[in-house]
Parts: structure tokens; C-alpha cells; sequence
């Protein structure tokens, strides 16, 4: 039995939803706002703060990225916030799995536990143009187009994982499971992840 689950997902491909109802179907703790409730308690950092900075990085480009980082307020140790975020969040993660089991969201948690025998490493993915459609009907419109949403989002996500990790978001290698939630469903995704979760 795999006693935690991490979720990492692309923008809009029900990553989140499907990583909900694993958890309930399996009775375990869910995390994704509460791992920033758990930040904020830590560290100070406003939710907002913690939720745009712990997973996305703040520029496109891993060039203006390292700007970034280099410009950014210095905190404890001399770190910038966003390593210091980082640190925090990663001890949270190590600490949430020692006391229960639980379906972690995002936040680089596959590669904080790719040691753990214990662990089951999900990806969830979905073509553009279904993704396109399920923010546009959840978020409604904006002023960026659905597509750019997207791949800003998706963009900023890959940039902190290989900035915090030197690995591909992304990449295959990285877990043990990755689905097309278009075209097997949610409900087949849930059913899929928790079967595997239940063996030994």
C-alpha cells in the first residue's frame, strides 16, 4: 500500500480535482491549500504570496529567473525568500508524510519524496485545446487568451522545478504514472491511481 500520493499536473488538466477524490476515496489527508496554511504558520509569508511564488516561478525565461532570485529580499541565512520558501515548504512536505497518509498537489513534492519506496508519483496531463476550455469554464474569460494562460502558467511551473530540482518538469522519468485525463476521463484517472495505490 502506497501511503502518499503526489499530484503534479499541467494548467487545467483536472489535476487538482482528480487528486481530491483520490484522496477521499482512499481516506487519506489532502493537501494543496493546506500545505500553504502550513507555510504561512512557518513562515509569515501572506497565502498569496505563498500560492503564486511555491510552485510558479516568477519569469519565463530561467535567465530572468536567476535575475530574479538575485534580486530578491534577503531572509533568514541570507537565502532569498523564494529559497527560503522553498526550504520551508520542502520540510513541511517531509514532516506532512511522516504523520499520516496523504495526496500531496504540485510544489515539487514527487522529487522532495522520489526516495520514499512508499511514494506513488502521478502526472496528469490533457491536450491544449481541452485544457483551453475547462479554465475558460472554471475561471471564465480574461484578457490573455486561454492558450497563453496556459502555457504561462505551465512555463513558470517548469522553470521553478528545474531551478529547485535540475530535473525536466514534465518528463516521464519522474513518475510512476502519467495520464491523459481527456482522453481515460477523471473518474477512470481516480480509479486507476487508487487501484495502484493499494498494492504492495
Amino acid at each position: 500500500m502506497k501511503r502518499v500520493i503526489t499530484i503534479s499536473r499541467q494548467f487545467g488538466s483536472a489535476g487538482r480535482t482528480i487528486a481530491k477524490a483520490v484522496a477521499e476515496k482512499l481516506g487519506y489527508a489532502y493537501y494543496d491549500k493546506e500545505l500553504i496554511k502550513k507555510v504561512e504558520e512557518k513562515t509569515g509569508f501572506s497565502p498569496e504570496y505563498i500560492e503564486e511564488h511555491g510552485e510558479y516561478a516568477p519569469s519565463k525565461s530561467f535567465f530572468a529567473l536567476a535575475s530574479s532570485y538575485i534580486g530578491a529580499p534577503r531572509v533568514m541565512g541570507g537565502m532569498s525568500a523564494y529559497d527560503y520558501l522553498w526550504v520551508v515548504q520542502r520540510n513541511a512536505i517531509l514532516e506532512i508524510v511522516e504523520k499520516e497518509p496523504c495526496v500531496i498537489v504540485g510544489r515539487c513534492a514527487d522529487f522532495i519524496l522520489k526516495d520514499r519506496k512508499d511514494a506513488l508519483h502521478v502526472f496528469i496531463h490533457a491536450p491544449m485545446e481541452a485544457r483551453a476550455k475547462r479554465i475558460v469554464r472554471l475561471y471564465g474569460e480574461s484578457e490573455k487568451k486561454p492558450e497563453d494562460r496556459l502555457k504561462d502558467k505551465d512555463s513558470k511551473r517548469a522553470i521553478n522545478y528545474k531551478h529547485f530540482t535540475g530535473g525536466t518538469w514534465g518528463d516521464s522519468n519522474n513518475y510512476d504514472l502519467c495520464l491523459n485525463s481527456e482522453t481515460i476521463g477523471i473518474d477512470k484517472c481516480v480509479e486507476l491511481i487508487t487501484e495502484l495505490a493499494k498494492l504492495d
